[in-house]
């Protein structure tokens, strides 16, 4: 069988940005901070009060009425972000794709805004509950949205691997494609978990920031939450220039790991291994990879933990090697982080631009890397690394590479 090349006909983002990859880009590009204070209907005891939330979302804007009792907040911002997607695939006006495209959605929490909204009203408010809470809040609930809405009848699930879910469902669909089972997969990651019950939960693990998150750089203290989703139309080479698509990127490289580890401690040896994998996978040396997307927490061990990964795969390079996190600009969207950090990677590639990483101090002795600080700068790319890094020590890496 000869191999499969994996190419991007369409990207599509929801983020604290805005709707729409260009606002997530500009905001990338240009360093701009999208957090904020949200507002709850109901506050929680959290004392962290920061999220890159997402203001001002009107989902009746772009989903009929009648559906958006079926769809919660996570689902909706993965529909809109796969409608933007399809667009520029070419497909926005298809309503059945049929049995060659899959549709492969990662998620962290699924429907968290419905599942907390149904355990107070049938726990302390005892009144009816709303009987479509159940298919509402699961977390296949948005792939088998989109798969109804454009009519898949392909491979259709949900990815759930903490915060390397939309990395690894993103992986899965170049797979899929490569074996021949599909001709195209409409794939990526979306979560809503700024929720007062959620945030309450992360801050006891003692790793929000209450004030900025400062990835790789002295006086970090945590990371800080975020919502959104982005989804790709990924399909065959073939299948893409049948119909005169134009490849926006080449997927060219996945790996994944498990660290066997711990289930919130990372560990080194896995993230090389995703790392390694990922770029044997694309049949490049690693000083053919010219910009790398960092997991970049925020947190004290993440950031040691991915540092040193990084050391061992690049060596020296890594001194110049343009290495990022771009998490301080639109937040840590947990399920949702490794599909919107290859969105702008592929950006990153696409303009030849490594974003800044924002609310750099200064370098951390225990940490040896250009973070590209403060201000993004031009440099000649022809490939990326974007990484995920996740909880339970699932590690997924992707790489991307210039379309021929």
């Amino acid at each position: 069988m000869q191999p499969v090349r994996v190419v991007v006909t369409g990207l599509g983002a929801v983020s604290a940005a805005g709707i729409g990859v260009d606002p997530l880009w500009r905001a990338a590009r240009s360093g701009q901070s999208c957090v904020s204070r949200p507002e709850f209907p109901r506050e929680g005891s959290n004392r962290v009060k920061i999220a890159a939330h997402l203001r001002d979302f009107r989902p009746e804007d772009f989903i009929d009425a009648k559906l958006l009792p079926y769809y919660d907040r996570y689902t909706q911002f993965a529909v809109v972000a796969a409608d933007e997607a399809l667009a520029q695939a070419g497909l926005g006006d298809e309503r059945w794709l049929g049995e060659r495209t899959g549709v492969i959605l990662g998620t962290g929490g699924g429907g968290l805004m419905t599942i907390e909204e149904f355990c107070y009203t049938e726990l302390v408010l005892k009144t009816r509950t709303d009987p479509l809470s159940i298919p509402r809040g699961m977390n296949s609930a948005a792939a088998s949205q989109i798969g109804m809405r454009y009519g898949c009848t392909g491979p259709t699930f949900a990815v759930t691997s903490a915060c390397a879910s939309g990395a690894q469902s993103i992986g899965m669909a170049c797979l899929l494609i490569r074996w021949g089972l599909v001709d195209r997969v409409i794939a990526g990651g979306s979560d809503a978990a700024i929720t007062p019950l959620n945030i309450r939960g992360w801050e006891t693990l003692r790793v929000l920031t209450p004030d900025f998150s400062r990835p790789f750089s002295i006086g970090r203290n945590g990371m800080v939450l975020g919502e959104g989703a982005a989804v790709f139309v990924i399909e065959s080479d073939t299948s893409a220039r049948a119909r005169g698509a134009t490849p926006l990127a080449e997927l060219a490289g996945y790996g994944t790991s498990s660290d066997a580890f711990d289930i919130v401690r990372p560990d080194v040896d896995g993230a090389v291994k995703a790392m390694q994998l990922a770029i044997d996978d694309a049949e490049l040396a690693p000083e053919e990879i010219d910009y790398v997307n960092a997991h970049g927490t925020g947190t004290i061990a993440n950031d040691i933990a991915e540092a040193e990964a990084l050391r061992r795969v690049f060596g020296d390079r890594l001194d110049e090697l343009p290495v990022s996190s771009t998490k301080p600009i639109h937040g840590h969207t947990l399920g949702a982080a490794g599909a919107i950090e290859l969105t702008v990677a592929i950006m990153a590639l696409r303009e030849n631009i490594a974003p800044p990483t924002i609310n750099w101090l200064g370098a951390d002795p225990k940490i040896r890397l250009d973070p590209v600080p403060n201000e993004a700068r031009a440099v000649p790319m022809r490939a990326v690394l974007s990484n995920s890094l996740a909880f339970g020590g699932i590690n997924a890496c992707l790489v991307a590479t210039q379309a021929e």
